[in-house]
């Protein structure tokens, strides 16, 4: 039990000095792709529930990769001086995600959960209920973006 706790507190300063080191420019590339790699999978789910023939296997694949990409700590990414600069494009992540903390996590945490609840979801291979579930997990990063994101 004490070696676990050791590992993981271990493994934590790690993670935190190698983000430390990304430069700002990666950082927002590397934010960029995850959300970037969330909206192909979550078109992936959707082109399954509404193109007539659904996949299960194709629909859970796509589901533990958000799940997966939503609870590995993109938030620190959001390093200081990623404000403003451009990773792959500009970044269009508004001023208000480093004052508005509290919106901001309350966001994140409602995101999370949707993406771990989408991903039980499309174990069942249920498409009907895949597809209301897409809906709940969509409406978080429509409020995030509405919230955080610059409009172009």
């Amino acid at each position: 039990m004490k070696t676990k706790l050791v590992l993981a507190l271990l493994a934590t300063a790690l993670a935190g000095s190698a983000i430390a080191q990304v430069k700002p420019e990666d950082a927002i590339k590397f934010r960029q792709s995850g959300y970037g790699f969330m909206a192909w999978n979550m078109q992936r789910i959707k082109m399954n529930v509404e193109g007539g023939q659904y996949n299960k296997d194709e629909v859970i694949k796509a589901a533990n990769a958000i799940q997966a990409i939503a609870n590995s700590g993109m938030g620190a990414l959001y390093l200081p001086g990623t404000d403003k600069g451009k990773g792959w494009e500009e970044t269009r992540a508004n001023a208000n995600i480093w004052t508005d903390k509290e919106k901001l996590g309350k966001a994140a945490m409602e995101f999370n959960k949707e993406a771990n609840e989408m991903a039980k979801v499309a174990q069942a291979g249920d498409a009907a209920a895949v597809g209301a579930q897409l809906g709940k997990l969509g409406g978080t990063c429509k409020g995030c973006h509405d919230d955080f994101k610059a409009k172009r």
